[in-house]
């Protein structure tokens, strides 16, 4: 499997923004704040609080694409402790947005809060607007789980090592076809 690493999206996100961390840290404040309508379509990024330091890369990487990213701690309005009202507002988020990608990490495959986000993402996106997101450390192994299989992946095309930019990713549904990720967005 063709899986991303953190440094790979890194290393996007910062020619994205052609390596100035003040372009870098305006695309990240704007991007949530902008009208959702001037995107292409909206995403809530289901992940895990531990992964922090690679959720900014991940949504200038999106932007990219013209989405609108749904991350709950940029969320002003959810408490800072979990809690019930917590789980309320994620479902309507989940609903609101109109893809949902799980940023499967192996520390998110062991938070009780993304598989209960995964679950309840896939009774309202299944199949067409569900995506696991796989990405590694630096020589980690991916520990994955079974019941990921049965949702289309966003991978990365092998580029001898060269990531080049958006056009390097695509997904591969169960079913085993293949499409970019420009074109799963827009549909």
């Amino acid at each position: 499997m063709n899986i991303a690493s953190k440094n790979d999206i890194n290393e996007l996100a910062k020619f994205m923004t052609n390596y100035d961390q003040d372009i870098f840290d305006s695309v990240v404040r704007k991007v949530h704040s902008e009208n959702a309508k001037s995107h292409i379509t909206s995403i809530f990024l289901s992940h895990s609080h531990v992964d922090a330091d690679i959720i900014f890369p991940i949504v200038v990487f999106l932007h990219g694409y013209g989405i609108d990213v749904y991350v709950d701690w940029m969320d002003k309005t959810l408490d800072e402790v979990p809690n019930a009202e917590t789980a309320c507002k994620l479902k309507q988020k989940i609903k609101e947005n109109r893809k949902f990608v799980f940023l499967a990490t192996n520390d998110s495959l062991s938070s009780k809060w993304c598989n209960w986000e995964i679950g309840y993402g896939d009774s309202f996106k299944y199949i067409d607007n569900i995506a696991i997101f796989p990405l590694l450390r630096y020589n980690e192994i991916w520990k994955g789980q079974e019941y990921l299989k049965i949702y289309p992946i966003i991978k990365l095309k092998y580029n001898n090592g060269n990531l080049k930019g958006l056009d390097d990713f695509y997904i591969e549904y169960p079913t085993s076809e293949k499409i970019s990720l420009k074109d799963w967005i827009k549909r």
